[in-house]
């Protein structure tokens, strides 16, 4: 007799009729009846219930299909829907985002994060456009040897677009698989997601792969959301083994904490009446080919409170008509900046400073064809930038 983890004495009316089950690694045994269960009702609640309309489902272009699934990673659709709609109206063809340059891409893209993304999409768009005759790849193999699509990006283009039977794994995925099945074993470490990988490919089934991988990260997103999930209204309440055993808001286990490094940031707002400097980013660092205002990076906050001796020592600035910002600050994944803006006046002619050759002098009006990260963005639009 076969039970799901963790349910040996809430379910013990629910043993498996048949008595098969799959056996997946250190899970405890899957019933084979649990799982199909699982699958039917996610595609009739697919077919009959989902209400979320999003502009990419249901389409088959895998160009419009892996925009949309780039801009999707690490990103709310809420937060991903209007970059989208910006991207298919500016570049409505690979061919048109591949001619673009890449400060246009990335002006685009701003305020939306994790910029290597847009770095990978231009990228890959030029490859497609250049390389392939703007043919777009239509296997799962030759899509996740696209720069910047992981397994679960090409699991996703290949099952929308071609219908490939390759199931797709996200954190709505573990999320609803770790509740449903009852499974306690730590999502982020390597063997257990490799164990879900494989029970979500059992679950798929291959005639109905596009339809199933939406019906599963739709329920993710709608009903089995992270906190208050709705299980009123779940399908799949009567066999979940988390709701019968009460660990919904215990599931899906994470083992691992995000360290967060703080850094510390002093930005120059150096400028006139109608233009002032910028540079652009290149190193191998957060907002990487991304402008900035000229950086000087301190050890910690308390150096914030004396910082006109290095800008005088950098870049000559006089401190004399100096003024400072508040503390902004940003949390970005694995690091939190914290910024302060110093604002200077030139009233000296530019040869009196020292101006590095990186420094670009534009004009206030121009800034929003400028890609900023989004605290410098919060900064220029908190102050009159209308001179001309």
């Amino acid at each position: 007799m076969c039970f799901l983890p963790t349910a040996k004495t809430i379910l013990k009316e629910q043993a498996v009729a048949d008595k098969q089950c799959w056996h997946i690694g250190n899970f405890a045994p899957i019933s084979v009846e649990q799982a199909n269960f699982f699958t039917e009702k996610l595609l009739y609640w697919n077919e009959h219930q989902n209400k979320r309309e999003m502009p990419w489902k249901g389409i088959s272009d895998p160009y419009k299909i892996w925009l949309s699934e780039i801009i999707l990673q690490q990103t709310r659709v809420a937060q991903g829907l209007p970059y989208y709609q910006k991207f298919a109206t500016a570049f409505p063809d690979i061919h048109a985002l591949a001619n673009a340059s890449q400060d246009e891409v990335m002006t685009l893209w701003q305020g939306l994060g994790y910029y290597s993304r847009a770095r990978n999409l231009h990228a890959t768009a030029q490859y497609i456009s250049r390389e392939l005759g703007g043919v777009f790849p239509n296997t799962y193999v030759q899509i996740r040897q696209l720069t910047g699509v992981g397994d679960y990006t090409a699991a996703a283009i290949a099952s929308f677009a071609y219908n490939l039977p390759h199931a797709v794994l996200d954190g709505n995925v573990f999320r609803v698989l770790a509740r449903y099945f009852g499974i306690e074993q730590a999502t982020d470490e390597t063997a257990t997601r490799k164990h879900f990988a494989t029970l979500a490919q059992q679950l798929l089934p291959p005639t109905k792969a596009g339809k199933y991988n939406q019906a599963i990260m739709d329920f993710g997103a709608e009903v089995c959301t992270p906190a208050l999930p709705d299980c009123a209204n779940c399908v799949l309440q009567t066999q979940c083994t988390a709701f019968a055993a009460q660990k919904v808001n215990e599931l899906p286990i994470k083992s691992k904490k995000i360290k967060i490094k703080h850094r510390y940031f002093v930005f120059l707002y150096l400028h006139n009446e109608a233009q002032f400097f910028i540079e652009k980013r290149t190193e191998a660092d957060i907002w990487q080919n991304l402008y900035q205002l000229p950086l000087i990076e301190v050890k910690n906050a308390k150096m914030f409170e004396n910082i006109n001796p290095l800008l005088q020592q950098n870049w000559g600035v006089e401190t004399t008509n100096l003024q400072l910002s508040k503390v902004f600050v940003q949390q970005l994944t694995h690091q939190k900046i914290h910024a302060v803006f110093a604002e200077a006046f030139m009233k000296k002619e530019l040869n009196t400073l020292t101006i590095p050759a990186t420094w670009l002098l534009i004009f206030k009006k121009n800034y929003i064809n400028f890609a900023f990260p989004k605290l410098i963005n919060l900064f220029l639009s908190n102050i009159a930038l209308t001179s001309t």
